[in-house]
């Protein structure tokens, strides 16, 4: 992305939580610019600290910065193609994975996935406000995975993550460049939004000034 552009975003979002949403997107292309051990640690931190269902903290990470070499390779060969062509450019890439079961009980634990989500979420925010990137990928084997990564039974892998600071200059590779330079859309509010019961739209209250149409 233009470092202009980069200027007129974070010149445009407001600031706190919510400027950091704003700012939060998910680039193709990463500067080869390692990222220094003491940010990545502040993420893991700050997904040490997400909340999870009777405090299971079932979240799990495999990391591997591209100077580890072969283990950087195993995580990228994980991924299906169309991602590996651009997100092996990245400095780091790191596999969250969900403890499907309770410690406390050994049941199933239907609430892994979500609190591994808020955890990579916390992670991510964390990562905006220190200037770097995330994009969390779908596009990987987990059968693969769970083989090169040695990954024991009771734990799934859930997502692959490619972080590093964004490029300012040069397309990347294998993916369409262009989608760094778009906002891309949010549906409306009042679509996703329920008052009490299933589709029926929520609205402000009298004298809020937001809207429903909020995007």
């Amino acid at each position: 992305m233009p470092v202009i552009e980069l200027e007129q975003r974070k010149d445009s979002v407001p600031s706190g939580v919510e400027g950091l949403l704003e700012k939060r997107f998910s680039p193709y292309a990463f500067s080869p610019r390692p990222v220094e051990p003491e940010k990545l640690r502040k993420l893991f931190e700050a997904a040490r600290l997400a909340p999870s269902s009777y405090n299971e903290q079932p979240w799990r990470f495999v990391i591997a910065r591209r100077e580890d070499g072969e283990a950087f390779d195993r995580l990228a060969q994980t991924l299906v193609d169309r991602n590996r062509q651009w997100a092996e450019n990245a400095p780091v890439l790191l596999l969250s994975i969900a403890k499907v079961d309770f410690t406390h009980n050994g049941q199933p634990n239907r609430h892994a996935w979500y609190d591994v989500g808020q955890a990579a979420a916390y992670l991510t925010l964390q990562a905006t406000e220190l200037g770097l990137f995330v994009h969390q990928m779908a596009g990987f084997d987990p059968v693969k995975a769970r083989q090169l990564l040695n990954i024991p039974e009771g734990y799934e892998p859930a997502a692959m993550m490619a972080l590093g600071y964004p490029d300012d200059a040069g397309p990347a590779a294998g993916a369409p460049r262009q989608l760094d330079n778009t906002r891309r859309p949010r549906k409306p509010l009042d679509t996703l939004l329920f008052a009490g019961t299933w589709a029926k739209p929520w609205s402000p209250a009298v004298g809020d000034s937001s809207t429903s149409k909020i995007q």
